[in-house]
């Protein structure tokens, strides 16, 4: 239970960091504006009640001096400065004078309110009264002393209606403003830093098309030191060094490749002599198994040169190719394959391509499809209807599971179900088969339905529409 905050704070919080720096933006000056506004409403309000203050203080002792002087009259003048009541008491409350009439009253609440000893004047604010109803109001009073002896308070009071509308707008238009300049603040927050991870997305589209066939693209390298340009930099630097790596990887596997086939074809030479020579039926046997192995390792060689082509993806012949045809002549040249191999095709279906390298593509598909297939094998060719053409080969074996489905196109990975040598191949004809589908700027896939009774393994090539041939240029242009 006590997580549950967190995960919805955390499911609330902005995933982007321009929703981020918007949200922080925002939050930085609603506390600007809350302490801010404070600040500036309460320095108002005690700027106010000091001036107010003294205004009232100095109404007071303008009485005051007509107390000490004698010349105090029983009906006082109106105060000036926004002094709303002056009124003067002897040592029993009683009223002395007074600016308004009936402050008998008045003269009553203020009674207790006295200066301290030491002092000769005192102020305070008081709530409610006969001055300021349901209002607050700032109270001086100052000790007179007139001539003839006795004391007298003046009373001056102020009702502080004016210090409580200031304080009063202030606030209100913090209020408003407020949630204004805080949408201006995650606005400008949004907008600067769309901009300054504007090259950043850039370097992050550029290095998700990086792909091992495009080792060589780089990411848009910014003007200037910031930080963003030290990224792109470091990154294109990191992709240096790794086109480097690959690029010798790939040099090491189709030199040992090509080092490998003259060896392995002498031994080959060497063995089917020793065959030819009618040697015993021990050494004619063992004779037969090292033939066998050095013709698998003569595939396995040729296949590695040839993924080591695909890799460095050389420019590739480009002509007309019969899908239908080229699985027509596929079915024809497997005159007693293990089991029936059927072929489903609509005259024409063109591609451009290598017909040897998609020769090659069909061959190591329908050798797959042989080697687990219980009773049938077909071969569908068709035209897609955007464009573009389907090579698809399909069989009634054990299948390939969903999680299965993209480790089948590695190199040397072989299934469970696969792992003998005699029926599990080298784990390189699926893989050199993705290889030459993309070399053709499409791809092969393990489709995950089943077509009515092949129920097993569906691989689909698939690959775009053919371009159009130029246009001839017409004589003299």
């Amino acid at each position: 239970m006590a997580d549950r905050p967190t995960g919805w704070l955390r499911r609330l919080r902005p995933r982007t960091v321009r929703g981020r720096a918007a949200v922080a933006a925002a939050l930085t000056m609603a506390l600007v504006l809350t302490v801010g506004g404070g600040w500036l409403a309460a320095t108002l309000r005690a700027n106010l009640l000091d001036n107010t203050t003294g205004r009232t203080e100095l109404a007071a002792r303008k009485v005051a001096a007509q107390v000490d002087t004698g010349a105090l009259p029983e009906q006082l003048g109106a105060p000036a400065s926004g002094v709303d009541v002056v009124l003067v008491t002897d040592g029993t409350g009683g009223v002395v004078a007074a600016s308004r009439w009936q402050a008998a009253s008045l003269a009553a609440d203020l009674a207790g309110f006295r200066p301290p000893a030491e002092q000769d004047s005192a102020s305070q604010i008081v709530v409610g009264g006969p001055v300021a109803a349901n209002e607050r109001a700032d109270v001086v009073v100052v000790r007179a002393a007139p001539p003839g002896g006795g004391e007298r308070y003046v009373y001056a009071v102020t009702v502080l209606s004016d210090v409580d509308d200031a304080t009063h707008a202030i606030r209100v238009g913090m209020l408003v403003v407020a949630p204004l300049l805080i949408l201006l603040a995650a606005a400008i927050a949004w907008a600067v830093t769309g901009l300054a991870l504007r090259p950043v997305t850039a370097i992050r589209t550029e290095l998700a098309a990086v792909t091992e066939r495009e080792l060589d693209r780089r990411v848009p390298d910014p003007a200037g030191g910031d930080e963003v340009a030290l990224l792109a930099r470091t990154v294109n630097a990191t992709l240096d060094r790794l086109e480097e790596a690959v690029g010798r990887q790939r040099q090491l596997v189709a030199d040992a490749s090509h080092e490998l086939r003259n060896p392995i074809a002498a031994v080959r030479s060497r063995l089917e002599v020793a065959l030819a020579g009618e040697p015993g039926p021990a050494l004619a046997e063992a004779v037969r198994a090292a033939l066998g192995d050095t013709e698998r390792l003569q595939r396995i060689a040729a296949d590695l040169l040839l993924l080591a082509r695909l890799d460095a993806h050389p420019p590739r012949a480009a002509e007309p190719v019969d899908l239908a045809l080229l699985a027509a002549e596929e079915a024809a040249r497997r005159r007693a394959p293990r089991v029936p191999l059927a072929v489903r095709a609509q005259a024409p279906v063109p591609v451009r391509g290598d017909p040897a390298q998609l020769e090659r593509l069909l061959t190591n598909l329908v050798d797959n499809a042989l080697r687990y297939a219980g009773s049938r094998v077909r071969i569908t060719a068709e035209p897609l209807p955007g464009g573009g053409a389907r090579l698809e080969v399909a069989d009634d074996g054990p299948g390939i599971a969903p999680a299965d489905r993209e480790l089948v196109f590695e190199r040397f990975a072989r299934l469970d179900a696969a792992r003998d040598r005699e029926r599990g191949g080298s784990g390189l004809g699926l893989a050199i088969a993705r290889g030459l589908a993309r070399a053709h700027g499409g791809d092969l896939t393990v489709a995950g339905e089943p077509d009515g009774l092949l129920t097993g393994a569906r691989l689909v090539a698939s690959f775009p529409a053919p371009l159009p041939p130029a246009a001839p240029r017409p004589p003299g242009s």
